[in-house]
């Protein structure tokens, strides 16, 4: 949290390093994509040392497999360079999910049930895999692997804290190998 604040923040992102020497950013992002960045117009960085800096965004693109960030203000390969390795953040509020989206700190700790009532745990981790996640519920050997797709989930609710799945033929045999 900022000091004398009582935003929420998440953490989206880590700057890799200087693009160019204009200022630049090259960011790993932990969203699905660069709109998070973008929707939030602001940004807070955190330095390794620990200090929060707050940007604001003036652009974001898709650059291979990570982000090209400009910031207002960033103008140096210099200014840059002192953000290698600083966290990106941005305020819980600024980010939109669609209907069915959900933020994976909404998902960790769900209590995750067949749709014949069983339980099965609680989702303890998320993998991305592609065009979607993979849900860890349990941990250790007994971990189950779930797919994160429509036909596996069937319901999730928050205010419950819950998960319904519907296990496909197979599908929890495969975690038993």
């Amino acid at each position: 949290m900022i000091s004398g604040s009582s935003d929420k923040l998440l953490v989206l992102g880590k700057v890799i390093r200087p693009h160019g020497l204009e200022g630049l950013l090259r960011v790993w992002s932990y969203s699905s994509s660069e709109a998070s960045f973008i929707d939030a117009e602001e940004i807070y960085l955190r330095h390794v040392s620990g200090k929060l800096s707050r940007y604001r965004v003036l652009s974001v693109s898709p650059h291979k497999n990570i982000l090209l960030m400009n910031l207002e203000g960033m103008n140096s390969i210099d200014q840059a360079e002192e953000l290698r390795g600083a966290e990106v953040l941005v305020r819980y509020e600024a980010i939109t999910c669609e209907e069915g989206e959900y933020l994976w700190h909404e998902l960790i700790g769900l209590k995750v049930f067949l749709d014949t009532g069983d339980y099965l745990g609680a989702i303890s981790g998320i993998i991305p895999a592609g065009s979607n996640e993979i849900y860890v519920v349990g941990t250790g050997e007994d971990a189950i692997f779930l797919p994160a797709t429509h036909e596996v989930v069937q319901e999730i609710d928050l205010e419950k804290g819950k998960m319904t799945i519907s296990a496909m033929e197979g599908l929890l045999d495969l975690n038993e190998v």
